[in-house]
């Protein structure tokens, strides 16, 4: 058995905040296996951290007017913020624009350019003239050669989902200026994939228990033929390049980011005042190093990460990398640019974090796609965390406290039942426990959430409402070994539900965490005083579930709805009245107990409004920022929910009900005449 496990889980992009997909993909599953491991006293270390470079960053900073480090530092902090609140319990939780990573990744690069892994060579790029630059296939925005759609990006049509390249694109034009681009020399370097690629191979031929749908990818890969990748771009924001010759240019987002598990791992060290700390994890062979990440991350951790290590040579390789395939909701797939996402901060202000962690647990996609419906979350909660785990422990504690004034009785001359009972509580242990150690995490929730139905229906059976006159020894053991399985959960639930289970210990008097191997009939001595009992889970009724639905619904036109009405004649005076101004959007956020109110913090150039509209139903916050919107800036300010909203913003409304905003490329404080 290894001395040590390094978890890592995928660093989430600093562009955007989480959403439901991200918790299914790899945080939630990397937390369940950690919890579960440190409570069989492994020595195991997670770590994650933000991801902070690359070209989406730099278009958002500058569609804002703000500078990339104010973007990431923004949603470095809502990450770290939500992941807090989810129980995602990182030892460490980093980021990719900190020196230290800077330092760490400077120095890799290094390390493989001395040991002449790298190829440069020269190639041409689309560099726009008018802002004196090379355009990264972000910059680039042209029309779609496969469906016609006139705003594609030079990597992906968002419209179609097809992957492109800048030159493949028609009529391409920099996202920069507008103005048309034109190809120049520029040099990179270059990972040699083909070249690696029999190592790599050796490497993987003994990970027979890898996930099917991982190696599938893996293989479709390498029998493709791995190809030469660049590892540096002609960028301003990133890693530099540590070479005197490679002015202007950054490491490629795709090798620095992975490289922020090491440096995540050297700032833990240096943070518990051991420096060296961090080197037994990353360069001890008697490590296990496990990368939690979803299906669109395989490639990256199965094939070009371990290629880096193997060329650098001072790194252990991933013993896994148990990847997830893709969560839907409500049967389609998730869309952040249509808002058709759970956002994990907006969940956290309507339900608390343990129901979701147990219901997305119970339906993780691990081999497959999976689904989340709303109306599956509710029945979860209530039929199952509700009306089987919380019946159970309530019905156990509550009885106890009536008819043995909350003293564990004593067991005597159990029965055939009660010793069935008992010995559930260590198979559930090692089957949920076999379950956790193959990364079988809808599997362990199965298992233990069985162990309290066979309680309930060993409750039941045994009547001890009918044999405390009749039979009050039987009365006394049912609820002896109610009280046990009540422990065994506390312990078993606690990687799902660790919000939870603590007050459930509280209640029972235990008062430190079993390990998991601790955990048996006898956990609760007879003799001790347990709690009353509390309602563990409320039900959540259909009235906050519908509130959910609607947040997602997208009004239809009925066929043949008529246009508005036109509205009555003005002058060209009344017209004039309204001062009609070019704003960007810096800020958005829903506002607190408000289903329908967004709040925009708007530069107009020359002063920045805050400004609050009420079309939370169909934009994100998020979709918003950065956007050129058009405002009416001389309508009087007034209060809404308690906050003060000067001026409005101006969308168009189809005939349907959908919104839409009225942006312009125009700067900021021009009149719109």
């Amino acid at each position: 058995m290894p001395k040590r496990t390094l978890v890592t889980a995928a660093l989430p992009y600093a562009n955007g905040p989480l959403h439901l997909g991200h918790l299914a993909g790899a945080y939630l599953p990397s937390d369940l296996y950690v919890r579960y491991k440190r409570l069989t006293g492994a020595d195991i270390l997670f770590i994650c951290g933000s991801d902070e470079h690359g070209v989406p960053i730099t278009l958002a900073a500058e569609k804002a007017g703000v500078s990339p480090q104010d973007i990431v530092d923004r949603y470095h902090a809502q990450l770290k913020d939500a992941f807090d609140r989810m129980g995602v319990s990182f030892d460490y939780y980093g980021r990719t624009s900190s020196p230290t990573h800077h330092a760490t990744s400077q120095e890799f690069f290094t390390k493989l350019h001395e040991k002449g892994v790298f190829k440069r060579k020269k190639d041409q790029q689309l560099f726009d003239a008018e802002a004196g630059r090379f355009l990264a296939d972000r910059y680039v925005r042209g029309t779609c050669p496969v469906c016609a759609n006139p705003d594609a990006y030079g990597d992906q049509c968002e419209k179609c989902g097809t992957s492109l390249s800048p030159a493949e694109l028609k009529n391409p034009r920099s996202a920069l200026t507008g103005s048309t681009p034109e190809y120049r020399e520029t040099e990179h370097w270059y990972l040699p994939l083909g070249d690696l690629q029999p190592a790599l191979e050796a490497w993987l031929a003994d990970k027979t228990d890898w996930k099917p749908n991982v190696m599938g990818q893996v293989r479709s890969w390498l029998q493709q033929g791995l190809s030469d990748r660049a590892v540096t771009r002609d960028l301003d924001w990133g890693v530099p390049v540590p070479l005197p010759d490679a002015p202007g240019k950054v490491l490629y987002v795709w090798f620095d980011a992975p490289i922020g598990y090491i440096s995540a791992t050297r700032e833990w060290a240096a943070a518990k005042g051991l420096p060296d700390a961090w080197k037994p994890y990353w360069q001890d062979a008697d490590t296990d190093l496990l990368h939690f990440i979803g299906k669109d991350n395989i490639v990256f951790h199965c094939l070009m990460f371990p290629a880096m290590l193997q060329a650098h040579g001072n790194y252990v390789l991933p013993k896994n990398v148990p990847a997830n395939e893709f969560l839907n909701l409500e049967g389609d797939k998730l869309s952040t640019s249509r808002n058709w996402a759970v956002w994990i901060h907006e969940y956290l202000d309507a339900f608390p974090a343990d129901w979701l962690r147990y219901a997305l647990g119970a339906t993780l996609p691990e081999t497959k796609d999976s689904d989340f419906s709303w109306k599956d979350f509710q029945n979860r909660v209530n039929g199952e965390l509700a009306d089987i785990l919380g019946n159970f422990v309530f019905r156990t504690l509550s009885f106890t406290g009536r008819f043995f004034d909350g003293i564990v009785p004593e067991l005597k001359d159990p029965s055939e039942a009660d010793r069935a009972m008992l010995a559930r509580i260590a198979q559930a242990r090692d089957a949920a426990g076999a379950a956790y150690e193959a990364f079988r995490f809808r599997d362990a929730i199965a298992e233990t959430l069985d162990l309290a139905r066979a309680a309930n229906q060993y409750f039941t059976q045994t009547e001890p409402w009918k044999t405390r006159t009749s039979n009050p020894q039987a009365c006394a053991n049912t609820l002896h070994v109610g009280v046990q399985v009540c422990a065994a959960l506390s312990v078993l639930f606690d990687p799902v539900l660790p919000h939870t289970m603590p007050a459930l210990r509280a209640d029972l008097g235990l008062g430190t965490l079993p390990a998991w191997g601790e955990v048996a009939a006898g956990l609760i001595p007879a003799g001790s005083k347990v709690g009353a009992g509390a309602v563990l889970f409320p039900k959540v009724d259909d009235a906050a579930i519908q509130a959910q639905l609607d947040k997602l619904h997208v009004p239809t036109a009925p066929v043949g709805k008529p246009y508005a009405e036109r509205g009555a004649e003005i002058g060209i005076e009344a017209f004039a009245a309204s001062d009609l101004r070019v704003g960007t959007i810096l800020e958005a956020e829903r506002v607190p107990k408000s289903d329908r109110l967004l709040r925009f913090q708007v530069d107009l150039g020359y002063e920045k409004r805050q400004i609050l509209s009420g079309v939370a139903a169909f934009f994100a916050p998020e979709q918003m920022v950065g956007k050129q919107v058009v405002v009416v800036a001389n309508l009087k300010p007034r209060k809404m929910m308690g906050l003060e909203s000067h001026g409005m913003i101006l969308f168009a409304e189809d005939r349907d009900g959908t919104l839409h905003g009225v942006e312009t490329a125009a700067e900021p404080g021009s009149l719109v005449k």
